[in-house]
């Protein structure tokens, strides 16, 4: 029986998964894209848009997870090119006047190049005729079906796009046509044939001449570019969530290749290369879109166009300036002029270079358009981290071969290679290389992540090179024509005639765009010589660069929560943190004061027969110890340093297994004496373990070895009561390792509090120290409450916590299976590089949550590398941990992001 829908009850509102341009908004990129919710921003504000519509993110998940699209999905489609039509007033492919049209993908997040458009949908044998006519331009209409048969075949057929390069370049060297543009009408019209032809034989079907299918098969071909290889290779290394999916924009031609007063460009509103404002862009005549990011001709700089089309150049400035203060940030604009009538075709919040990031953040705070908090959000550690690399010394004797366009800073070197397989292939070998190509496009992506800079022969600061490069971080120079690159022949010559070979060493700066033949030296960046306070008055520029820097850590360290200690087992390492902002250390590892000359030591405590033997060595070791410790105190004074207590297992501290056998035999065969290495043999072979980070390492070696911990314990202890009675301040806290339960913490914190006892009594001395323990083992974790009766501070040792949680020997498995875990996307990134928050972090947070449910005021820290992780760092925020430690280098990029952690959580807190 069929169910009859109440009239008077409200039925749900069928999905909509098409928007005209005139119904969304900039606050829609989840269900329009980025590009689809700012056409809809910019035609809100009366710009000149190209009218079109937007198909959702919705109907391609659908499509995506069905394998065909909605079943609504046509109709809408339908009734919204019917409306384009009645206000365009032609229909799509019509013979006499065409309505052509652009398909082109729109992710929430930029994805430059990773994805598919297709361009002058609706031309065909019979409507290229009347798109002439119309025209009034032959050539015109010829270079726009060749476009669409070029694009459709490549992007939708899956012919191979190199076929009709081949073709392309074939027909120019018949005519002599040193461009494409000089190419005829004549000549485009073989073109055309040749294209169908190639697509003919490659898929065995003829081009589609009927439009609305041309226009069908391109939306499903830029859904189904969503999970193309390379689009999933840049979301991993974006970290782009793969279930977003991607918006289709079908929007009205306006065309760039009508004649000299046509054109096409990118603009940005302030350069993305230095943050500095002026006239930024590349602008191409008589030119379609992708020209200009292709790289495949070059292009004049965005200036010129006041000389060449004055008109459309002031409304462009005019254009320009209404979106950046209305979207308070650098823009960046794709343009079209067809026949002096601009039209805005993107805008988008512009990728930037580190550098830049932080220029623009503080220019926009003096214009007023934003504030310090928002500021400090429009940067990331990853972007002050990129400042601290070292730049070339400009000093230094170098030959400089050439120079292009500086479209990504920093200083690169490497060899040289001419392809994206060698890239990886030598990269994954531990080679530093550079890749030089004439342009890249969407398929080098592989060999982009590898290289260590990229050098082009072609393009500007808009083409793909410069776009992608900067947006992960990579050094690019584009656009150096002097060098004639041919990958074919794997090399790369000058313009003095010196050939650059394969495999030949080669230096880009990124921040000039001058090119070196051979490996030029580095400096420290002036970021790190103002974090060390050392920084020199340097180029203008630099100090500018440090000014941004310094305003924002500012800001960042007034409103952050977390404070951020260092990693450090000598004083001079804690020195350098310090000057790096460090409020104390973290973590010394003391295991790395028994390296060197102590080592000898160390054996004869693991080979020592009798208590006397062993008591003798740890007698030795003490004051050697103490010293450790009072150059730290000294170091720190007035600071926490948190000591952990020896953790590795002894066998490491004892020669190779393999090699000892190998002199112990030899001297055997030698008749020669040998019983020290025969006793050290016995003793490895009587330490060996299986798996000795799960043996007889951390607390369990306090309790097994008597003695040990506690020579360790009166080391700090008297190392502390010397810096106090000479008027320091020391802070003591010492970890335990490795505590499994809180039986074992209890027995080593008596023996720990009888010796402090002592040296109180024998110095006079009043000495705080606090005990604490590491919470590296998932049982430590499950049982924090117990724990917490017995620990004034818990700090996560995320490291072990990590190899213990998923099963994984770190030394092993990073190299072992890691790369192909993030290539399947299984991982996104190493669970050793930013915390797992599901797994990992749920310890973390339950830990802490049943610590401080025994003891309210017990403190929390974790020193493992996700400490100046900045992603992870925010997670330690969030679950309510007091300080973070790491590498001193990370500090600054630490205490950043704790600032923009405590500052997103403020804004959360005010929504």
């Amino acid at each position: 029986m069929s169910e009859t829908k109440d009239p008077h009850v409200s039925q749900p509102e069928p999905q909509k998964f098409v928007y005209d341009f005139t119904e969304g908004n900039k606050d829609l990129k989840d269900l329009l894209g980025g590009k689809g919710a700012n056409l809809a921003e910019m035609t809100n504000l009366g710009l000149p848009v190209p009218p079109g519509f937007t198909i959702t993110t919705e109907a391609c998940k659908v499509y995506l997870d069905s394998g065909t699209e909605p079943a609504a999905l046509r109709d809408e489609v339908s009734s919204h090119l019917l409306a384009l039509e009645e206000k365009m007033g032609k229909k799509l492919g019509q013979s006499d006047d065409p309505l052509l049209v652009s398909v082109r993908s729109g992710a929430k997040f930029s994805m430059p190049g990773m994805m598919d458009t297709v361009l002058n949908i609706g031309l065909s044998d019979e409507s290229v005729s009347g798109l002439a006519a119309q025209a009034g331009d032959d050539r015109f209409a010829w270079d726009s079906y060749r476009r669409l048969i070029q694009m459709f075949g490549k992007t939708v057929l899956g012919v191979d796009g190199d076929l009709f390069e081949e073709a392309f370049e074939e027909a120019k060297q018949t005519k002599g046509a040193a461009t494409d543009v000089d190419l005829k009408a004549t000549d485009l019209q073989q073109l055309v044939e040749d294209f169908k032809g190639i697509v003919l034989k490659e898929t065995g079907r003829e081009f589609p001449q009927d439009p609305r299918e041309q226009m069908d098969l391109a939306i499903n071909a830029v859904f189904d570019s969503w999970n193309g290889e390379r689009a999933k290779l840049y979301r991993r290394q974006e970290r782009i969530p793969h279930d977003l999916g991607t918006a289709v924009n079908v929007c009205s031609m306006v065309f760039g290749n009508l004649g000299p007063d046509s054109g096409t460009g990118v603009a940005f509103t302030r350069d993305p290369a230095s943050g500095h404002q002026g006239v930024y862009g590349d602008y191409l005549q008589n030119a379609q879109g992708e020209d200009v990011v292709a790289g495949i001709r070059n292009t004049v700089p965005l200036a010129d166009l006041e000389g060449i089309d004055k008109a459309s150049y002031d409304h462009l400035m005019q254009i320009m300036e209404t979106l950046e203060t209305h979207y308070k940030d650098l823009c960046d604009i794709e343009f079209t002029i067809e026949r002096g009538q601009l039209w805005m075709l993107q805008t988008r919040v512009g990728k930037r270079t580190a550098g830049a990031a932080f220029r623009i953040a503080t220019q926009l705070v003096d214009q007023g358009l934003i504030d310090e908090a928002e500021a400090l959000q429009r940067v990331n550690g990853a972007q002050l981290a990129q400042l601290m690399f070292p730049r070339f010394d400009e000093s230094a004797a170098a030959e400089k071969i050439g120079r292009g366009i500086a479209a990504s800073p920093g200083a690169a070197v490497g060899k040289a290679v001419f392809d994206s397989y060698t890239a990886v292939k030598w990269s994954r070998s531990g080679e530093k290389v550079i890749l030089i190509r004439r342009e890249t496009n969407p398929d080098d992506l592989n060999g982009m992540i590898a290289a260590e800079g990229i050098l082009t022969s072609r393009g500007g600061k808009t083409s793909h090179a410069a776009v992608v490069a900067r947006g992960m971080g990579k050094t690019c120079v584009c656009g150096a024509e002097e060098l004639e690159v041919d990958t074919k022949r794997r090399r790369m010559t000058t313009a003095d005639g010196t050939v650059v070979e394969e495999g030949d060493v080669v230096s880009i700066d990124g921040s000039s765009g001058k090119v070196y033949i051979g490996e030029v030296p580095v400096v420290p960046s002036p970021v790190v010589e103002y974090f060390e306070g050392r920084m020199h008055a340097g180029a203008e520029d630099a100090d500018e660069l440090v000014g941004a820097v310094h305003r924002i850590m500012a800001y960042a360290d007034r409103v952050r929560r977390l404070r951020v200690r260092a990693n450090a087992d000598n004083a001079e390492d804690a020195a350098r943190a310090r000057r790096f902002g460090a409020q104390g250390i973290g973590l010394c590892r003391t295991e790395h004061m028994f390296l060197g000359e102590r080592r000898e030591l160390v054996e004869k405590l693991i080979l020592a027969d009798t208590d006397e033997e062993r008591d003798d060595v740890l007698k030795t070791l003490l004051p050697l110890q103490k010293q450790d410790f009072v150059e730290l105190f000294e170091a720190m004074d007035g600071l926490p340093v948190t000591i952990r207590l020896l953790d590795p297992p002894l066998h490491e501290f004892l020669p190779d297994i393999t090699d000892l056998s190998v002199r112990v035999a030899l001297a055997e065969a030698r008749h020669e004496r040998h019983e020290n290495d025969l006793r050290l043999l016995q003793a490895v072979h009587k330490l060996h373990e299986q798996n000795p980070m799960l043996g007889l390492r951390g607390v369990r070696l306090g309790l097994v070895i008597p003695g040990l911990f506690t020579m360790q314990v009166r080391a700090i202890a008297e190392a502390a009561a010397q810096r106090k009675s000479g008027q320091g301040d020391p802070r003591a806290e010492i970890m335990i390792p490795l505590v499994g339960t809180v039986q074992e913490l209890e027995l080593v914190r008596d023996e720990a509090e009888e010796v402090i006892a002592e040296v109180q009594k024998a110095t006079g001395v009043e000495l705080k120290v606090a005990l604490g323990t590491m919470i590296e083992l998932p049982r430590a974790a499950l049982t924090a409450g117990q724990i917490a009766e017995a620990a004034e501070f818990f700090s996560f040792g995320t490291n072990d916590l990590t190899q213990t949680v998923w099963g994984f020997s770190r030394d092993d498995v990073e190299a072992s299976f890691f790369t192909a875990y993030l290539e399947k996307g299984i991982f996104g990134v190493s669970p050793f590089e930013t915390i797992d928050r599901e797994g990992v972090g749920s310890l973390v947070r339950n830990a802490a949550e049943a610590g401080r449910a025994t003891r309210p005021d017990l403190k929390l820290g974790v020193c493992g590398e996700h400490g100046g992780d900045p992603e992870s760092v925010h997670f330690f925020h969030e679950v309510g941990l007091d300080y973070v430690s790491c590498s001193p280098f990370r500090i600054p990029v630490a205490r950043l992001e704790a600032g923009r952690a405590a500052a997103q959580s403020k804004g959360s807190d005010s929504r």
